[in-house]
């Protein structure tokens, strides 16, 4: 029977961040969301879905901006890194600048999201890679049946994340950069990015210095 999982990624206004939509079925979850809630609630009901849960690859204002409000509305819980608790609520000059209310720190309550297999919507295996460096909490997420890695604000196309924001530290990053690399995840699988073009493995092994074995 044909899997009916449906993966859109969605740079949603004002253009910022890449987030993705996942959908299984009538059920969804957002990966990163950008944006504002009213947005999203207009995505969902033109798509006919429930939203059921939501993932933040980190803390930073870009990548959740939308998404305490949007556990609030439709009731549903939203996983980050435990350890990137402490960043809810800062940077909120970013969302002034591109007009979008605050993140209220004591009001936006995640769920701990720790590494390994977990199921997305009850159905979609995924594996959560815990990759601190651009924050303490930064994860990634692979999806080993569709072959699509989330690599948030860790990896990019032709670099890496910044780490001289509150929690960040560069050696940190880097070897959570050589312990992806080190999985050796199939060439073809589909790279998405937390901003700018998406990628594979095999252009990111390519193309991409920084995606390196961690020197002995």
């Amino acid at each position: 029977m044909k899997s009916q999982c449906k993966f859109e990624i969605l740079r949603m206004p004002p253009e910022n961040t890449n987030s993705v939509l996942v959908s299984n079925g009538g059920d969804a979850a957002i990966f990163d969301p950008w944006g504002r809630c009213d947005d999203w609630g207009r995505i969902l009901e033109a798509r006919n879905l429930t939203l059921r849960e939501i993932y933040a690859t980190h803390g930073h204002p870009d990548h959740i901006s939308a998404a305490p409000d949007l556990s609030a509305r439709y009731d549903v819980p939203w996983y980050m890194g435990a350890a990137d608790r402490d960043l809810v609520g800062w940077g909120n000059e970013l969302l002034d600048f591109f007009g979008l209310p605050h993140i209220c720190a004591h009001c936006a309550s995640s769920s701990d999201l720790a590494a390994g297999a977990a199921m997305v919507l009850g159905k979609i295996p995924m594996h959560i890679i815990a990759s601190p460096g651009h924050t303490p909490g930064g994860m990634c997420f692979y999806f080993p049946d569709e072959k699509i890695l989330l690599t948030g604000d860790t990896l990019f196309r032709d670099g890496f994340g910044r780490y001289d924001f509150p929690g960040g530290d560069q050696k940190t990053l880097f070897e959570s950069i050589s312990n992806i690399y080190n999985l050796n995840l199939p060439d073809d699988v589909y790279v998405v990015h937390g901003h700018g073009p998406d990628s594979t493995m095999e252009s990111l092994r390519r193309e991409n210095p920084y995606f390196r074995p961690a020197k002995a």
